[in-house]
């Protein structure tokens, strides 16, 4: 969602929160802002709309101070505008803030009751108000931020400055994604790793109820009470062109190219084919998620997808049964969730908010918590038994690619590690699957060579309203993504059925000017898809379709078709995705679109 950046340094901060607000504009906003304290005070500038309207305003209106915040927002109370943009101040206080402050309503009425007037209709200019009214009193910057925050329910990460405290940061967090990083000479706060990773790799990943106090060269942490904690540091090692477009057009584009590297990097050490064995880390192992009665998993959008195909593997490798619930429904609906159960959480980010949530409901209830997750030391992470890092390295689009296919990467060894454990799966099957995994990423970067291919298919269908796109059995889900990845980026509706319920209602909507995209290469279910598409055809369909090498049959049937390779269908989801990715690209990017920030699309929901 939002994105923070707070700085405190012995230089001039404001180039440097510009910056890291530029890095963190991929998570989805619609005005940006910073804040400073110099001699005379706060000075704030923002700006409604991209954040080059605020680097204008800069330009006008120069800015310059040691000790900053700033903000990128992304609408939650109130409508986007500049008095709604962060940072909000009051009197001698400036915060920002990421989350949502349930109780804002009464907490407004009444301080209007005492007398304060309110400049914009955030829940966030709360804080503020309660900030500055607890500094009146007890004269102390960081307990004034912890008194204020007692008050408050809800979620935050919240960072903020005060005119007296000119050298100093506050920042605390709740249920929101904080972090702080260590620099030389400079301490930054911020809400992603990647804003300030020019500056810094060492970081302190605070937990909920953590409140900091920082300078240029020392940072404190304390507990809700004021009592000192430690925390350690923990140095990334990502490298910072992966946060760069490389020459890309966008950074969709250039992520989806990264696909097979990305794979390689999550396979990196974990197969082990001579033994027909997979190797996970020991804290994965030691669940022993192979002893568990069945296994729940959870997540939201792409991760949900990837979700499903998880359900495909280790139901068929280790016959394990496997349930998969959207996170926001999953939370609401009084699950039944049992000690011996085993819980799976799949986020891009590690700090989805309702997945999280799931997270805290798995750990009531005595489950065995695994996270998969791109993001190390992420919340989720965190609050789960062990982590399945997915290596994919920052993921800038908002569109997700890489994550996903990482994510099913991972829970393709998570399925064979299973099988095997649970004697299910022989070492003869088990080595043919492994072997087939090693053989994507280099066959991905052959069919990776076909995207000029597919935008020219793209350009024949951008006239097209409306999509509809089919699959069986583990490329149904496939069938899912790729109508998300297509609403996501064009704005075009597109629905996604499984190939067998088409004549249980869609059929009705097929005529001559409806693309139905089919991802059907051979595989046990291809015959009765291949008589599925026999009556779209004869309705005067537009068939696009994604096919095994060699395949003559579907192929004569469609106006496009593109070719995976002949291979194990267990990997088969891994190879047709991408067709649904660059289609969905390339119509974008045809129709103009801003593609890496879709509108009113945010990466990473971490408010409900």
């Amino acid at each position: 969602m939002c994105g923070i950046t707070g700085c405190v340094s012995t230089q001039d901060c404001v180039p440097l929160m510009i910056e890291s607000l530029g890095r963190l504009a991929y998570r989805g906003y619609d005005s940006a802002g910073v804040a400073v304290c110099d001699a005379g005070g706060i000075k704030l500038r923002r700006e409604h709309g991209k954040l080059e309207n605020l680097m204008a305003l800069l330009a006008r209106q120069p800015l310059s101070g040691r000790t900053g915040i700033g903000h990128t927002r992304w609408a939650t109370h109130g409508r986007p505008s500049e008095s709604n943009a962060h940072p909000q101040t009051y009197k001698k206080i400036a915060i920002v803030h990421n989350g949502i402050i349930e109780n804002f309503m009464p907490l407004r009425a009444e301080l209007e009751a005492g007398g304060h007037v309110f400049s914009s209709e955030t829940d966030t200019e709360i804080v503020a108000h309660l900030i500055s009214d607890a500094y009146e009193t007890c004269a102390d910057f960081s307990k004034a931020v912890r008194i204020a925050l007692a008050r408050v329910r809800g979620s935050y990460a919240i960072v903020a400055i005060c005119a007296d405290c000119p050298d100093e940061l506050v920042a605390a967090r709740l249920q929101s994604p904080l972090l702080v990083g260590l620099g030389n000479n400079m301490n930054f706060a911020t809400s992603d790793i990647s804003a300030v990773l020019p500056y810094t790799r060492r970081f302190i990943f605070l937990e909920d109820g953590d409140f900091v106090r920082m300078t240029h060269d020392a940072v404190s942490l304390f507990d809700a009470q004021g009592k000192i904690i430690t925390r350690e540091a923990k140095t990334i090692e990502w490298d910072i062109r992966a946060a760069e477009k490389q020459g890309y057009p966008h950074y969709m584009l250039k992520e989806i190219f990264e696909q097979p590297a990305k794979i390689t990097d999550t396979f990196r050490g974990r197969i082990l084919s001579e033994s027909a064995e997979v190797n996970l880390d020991a804290p994965v192992n030691a669940l022993e998620l192979e002893n568990v009665s069945r296994i729940q998993i959870v997540a939201c959008g792409t991760s949900y997808h990837a979700g499903l195909l998880g359900k495909y593997m280790i139901e068929k490798m280790a016959r394990l049964p496997v349930d998969v619930d959207v996170a926001s429904e999953y939370r609401y609906r009084d699950p039944i969730l049992k000690p011996d159960d085993g819980f799976i959480a799949i986020s891009q980010s590690g700090e989805t908010a309702d997945t999280y949530a799931c997270v805290k409901m798995a750990r009531a209830a005595g489950a065995k918590i695994l996270a998969i997750c791109n993001v190390m030391d992420s919340s989720i992470a965190r609050a789960s038994d062990a982590a399945f890092y997915t290596r994919a390295d920052p993921e800038i689009g908002v569109a997700s690619t890489k994550a996903f296919t990482t994510q099913v990467a991972s829970l393709a060894l998570l399925a064979i590690h299973l099988g095997r454990k649970r004697n299910f799966l022989d070492a003869e099957r088990a080595r043919t699957c492994l072997e087939a995994l090693r053989r994507v990423p280099s066959e991905m970067e052959v069919m990776l060579e076909q995207s000029d291919d597919v935008r020219k298919t793209a350009q024949k269908l951008l006239r097209a309203n409306s999509f509809l796109y089919l699959g069986r059995n583990v490329h149904y889900p496939i069938a899912l993504e790729g109508a998300l990845k297509l609403k996501e980026i064009t704005y075009i509706h597109a629905e996604a059925y499984p190939s067998g319920e088409m004549k249980h209602g869609p059929i009705a909507l097929i005529d001559d000017r409806l693309p139905v995209i089919v991802i059907a290469p051979k595989n046990s279910t291809y015959e009765k898809t291949l008589s599925n598409l026999q009556e779209v055809r004869a309705r005067g369909g537009r068939i696009i379709s994604i096919v095994s090498e060699g395949d003559e049959d579907l192929s004569k049937l469609s106006e496009a078709y593109f070719t995976i390779p002949n291979c194990d269908e267990f990997v088969q989801p891994l190879y047709s995705v991408i067709y649904l990715q660059l289609l969905a690209y390339h119509i974008a990017d045809l129709l103009g679109h801003d593609v890496d920030h879709p509108r009113n699309l945010a990466k990473s929901v971490t408010v409900e």
